[in-house]
């Protein structure tokens, strides 16, 4: 949709643009044969946020979130006064999570719970525990219920209950005292709060009274006694732990008494002996163990001699390898005949073999032969006696070691049950040495004393804590704005009315021909529209203005104004714009068709014995039931008698005949027509006549109900020029776009073109 923008010549000459929106246009055309009654809208988007119709809607209702803050603000206020009095003391503890380690063990017994991350938690918890807030008000003397009750006054609601409670008498029921005790512990309770100080291992301890005196004895006394039961608590677990250990000493030191005794009778049995050393194993496995490395040595004896007897064997001459051979005289005899030998050849070269001397160095050289050969012999002699010695040795030892691998085997099977009943005795030894460690190490850190929970502040007084006026007030200044913008923003929701020209284009895609403000309680409809300088009557001629622009051919020579609903006046803009098209010398015929609560009489002073009614139905000619008024240029038509069948009279073509009629003799016909939901006779005059226009009351007309009215008048093809606004109010000018210089004192334009009230405003340069 578009709008197109022409221009009108004004009688002075001065060029007016005027705006045509095809939204209009296309309400008002239709094509022949088609019928359509969807209402054509441009923007169908609801969940556009609209920031300014947001605070235009804030601006209207502003006296309605002004009171809403004034409530909640006075209810604060008074409800802050009537409060008593609390008072809040403070005392602070340090929870440690480690405990020196007093017996110089890594293995500290009571040190294990303090590295638990929920430990924290754990003694918080503690800090509100029920056990702990009956402790100390048994231990500060408020477990009376005199006492207590001087300083915990019943509320208002518990005192009318106790009115029509039955009342104690005779011998208390221990029962009901139980539970009394127990209520005094839990209101007791509700007065104090913990609060962990960040990044700290330090507490906290609030307690509020109406009593100051009494706030401070508690928070003290809450720290005190949270102290001294966690130093109980940890003697208790130490004293609990000594005598279950103690018992368990008792058991296992039976029970080890008991094995080792069954290990001593089994072994005497057995007659198994330990060398004392567990690793050694049993004597003949030891034994069995030397042998095997002497038969091993033996062994590597043997080959060693061995070897060097089949080297003396291969042997050829002399012999000169190992102990013997260089502890024999078998060297110097060889040298000797080396010596003997090259002198035989030296003076072999001078004498003969036979030469006396010769003979005497050859005598010499075989003594030394069969000296070197009886040598050589006794030394084979030594390598074979070592050798068979060697083999000897090696031979007995390896008879020894088979007839001790027997007897090891014997024992070997002998011993395993021996070994069961050893291992039993070890591990009895062990769980009674380490149960004993423990049971010492128990009783020494328990004798120690040390608290891990320490009192860092008492509190010194108490200060007061409710009521906190500054910040009720404040808190119940903002409560109140919130609850006014929910509530004015329920009553935007719940207000399905149409207020300004904008709703009137978003919701039904109609142009606003003019908004009628609504006049003053005690002004006088005549006395308003004869005053020319009122809004009141520049509204109507801006409405007479606009309509002649309303369509392409001029002013509608046929109108018909009619509304959704009844009471919304339209009777009154029918006599009003009649008058106004007289005023600038237009003959006007204003015909009253609403033939069921009609009313341009009573307002004009005429009397209705005679009118349209009798001219539909026959009964009465034109001139009859056409009068003049005191208004040149003004006729009118009354209803007449009311029939029983309206709809049924304006169907009938008498009513054609009495438009034509008016059309021939007057410039301007226009129609007061019935409301159009819940009846037929509108949409049967829309469409006689060349144009309607609607009108809706601003604040008043339903959204829903304006549009069914909308849809009926084009199920009859009528030519909806467009909307008159009547009874505006400054309060709708505040909703919507461009309203804020609205009527009254915000709705400028009307007083402008009022002249400003009684005293005519001056154009100025």
């Amino acid at each position: 949709m578009t709008a197109t923008n022409d221009s009108s010549e004004t009688p002075s000459g001065i060029a007016l643009p005027i705006r045509r929106d095809s939204s209009v246009n296309e309400l008002a055309a239709y094509a022949p044969g088609v019928l359509s009654t969807d209402i054509l809208n441009a923007d169908q988007d609801e969940f556009n946020i609209d920031l300014m119709g947001l605070w235009h809607i804030l601006m209207k209702r502003r006296w309605t979130i002004a009171a809403a803050v004034g409530i909640v603000f006075v209810f604060a206020l008074v409800a802050s006064l009537m409060i008593t009095p609390v008072y809040r003391a403070t005392a602070s503890v340090q929870i440690d999570r480690e405990l020196m380690n007093i017996t110089n063990n890594d293995t500290n017994p009571m040190a294990g719970m303090f590295t638990d991350p929920n430990y924290l938690n754990t003694q918080y918890q503690l800090l509100q525990s029920r056990e702990l807030a009956s402790r100390v008000l048994s231990d500060i003397g408020y477990q009376n219920q005199k006492r207590f009750e001087s300083v915990f006054q019943p509320s208002a609601a518990s005192q009318i209950t106790s009115w029509f409670a039955p009342s104690d008498s005779g011998k208390a029921d221990p029962v009901t005292a139980k539970a009394k005790a127990l209520k005094r512990v839990t209101t007791f309770k509700e007065g104090y709060t913990i609060e962990p100080v960040r990044n700290t291992r330090l507490v906290k301890i609030h307690y509020n009274s109406t009593d100051p005196a009494f706030a401070t004895l508690s928070a003290n006394s809450l720290a005190e006694a949270f102290q001294s039961r966690n130093l109980e608590t940890r003697f208790e677990t130490s004293s609990y732990a000594k005598s279950y250990l103690e018992d368990q000493l008792k058991q296992l030191k039976i029970k080890l008494e008991d094995s080792e005794a069954q290990l001593v009778r089994f072994a005497a049995k057995e007659q198994i002996v330990s060398s004392g050393d567990e690793n050694a194993g049993t004597l003949p496995e030891q034994n069995l163990g030397a042998l095997n490395a002497a038969l091993a040595k033996a062994k590597e004896e043997r080959i060693r001699a061995q070897s060097k007897w089949v080297q003396a064997q291969s042997s050829v001459g002399m012999v000169t390898f190992g102990d013997t051979g260089g502890n024999s005289i078998v060297r110097p005899l060889m040298e000797s005949r080396s010596m003997l030998m090259a002198e035989y050849q030296n003076k072999l070269s001078q004498f003969k073999p036979g030469y006396p001397a010769m003979l005497q160095l050859k005598a010499q050289i075989d003594e030394t032969d069969k000296q070197i050969a009886v040598e050589i012999g006794g030394i084979k002699s030594a390598i074979r006696g070592e050798y068979e010695a060697a083999q000897q040795n090696e031979n007995m030892i390896a008879a020894q070691i088979g007839s001790l691998k027997g007897e090891a085997l014997d024992l070997k099977n002998r011993s395993i049950q021996y070994n069961i009943y050893k291992r039993e005795v070890d591990t009895n030894r062990q769980l009674y040495e380490a149960t004993l460690q423990r049971y010492k190490e128990i009783g020494v850190a328990a004798g120690v004393g040390l608290n891990n929970i320490l009192i860092v502040d008492k509190a010194v007084s108490a200060g007061k804590y409710r009521p906190n006026i500054p910040l009720n007030l404040a808190v119940s200044l903002l409560l109140g704005l919130v609850l006014g913008l929910l509530l004015v923003l329920l009553l935007e929701y719940m207000d399905d009315t149409l207020k300004n020209s904008e709703d009137i284009e978003k919701r039904l895609s109609l142009a606003v021909l003019g908004m009628i403000p609504k006049l003053k309680e005690g002004q006088a409809m005549d006395a308003v529209i004869a005053d020319v300088r009122s809004a009141f009557s520049e509204a109507y001629r801006s409405v007479r203005t606009a309509l002649q622009f309303a369509t392409a051919s001029g002013v509608p020579r046929s109108l018909l104004i009619t509304s959704a609903s009844p009471s919304e006046g339209k009777s009154t803009a029918a006599i009003t714009i009649g008058r106004n098209f007289s005023q600038i010398g237009k003959r006007v015929l204003l015909i009253d068709s609403d033939m069921r609560k009609p009313s341009i009489h009573k307002k004009m002073g005429i009397d209705n014995e005679v009118g349209l009614s009798n001219f539909l139905a026959g009964a009465a000619a034109l001139d009859a039931v056409i009068r003049e008024t005191d208004h040149p240029g003004l006729s009118v038509v009354t209803t007449g008698p009311l029939p029983p069948n309206p709809a049924e009279l304006l169907h009938d073509d008498n009513m054609r005949l009495l438009l034509a009629h008016g059309l021939t003799h007057f410039d301007q016909v226009i129609i007061d027509g019935p409301p159009v939901m819940g009846l037929a006779d509108a949409p049967i005059i829309s469409s006689y006549v060349e144009g309607v226009m609607l009108v809706v009351e601003a604040g008043a007309t339903r959204k829903v109900v304006a549009a069914n009215a909308v849809k009926r008048l084009l199920s009859a093809r009528a030519r909806l020029v467009g909307v008159l606004i009547n009874k505006f109010e400054a309060k709708h000018a505040a909703y919507g776009y461009g309203y804020g210089y609205g009527y009254g004192a915000g709705y400028g334009a009307y007083n402008y073109y009022s002249y400003g009230g009684d005293t005519p405003k001056k154009l100025t340069k």
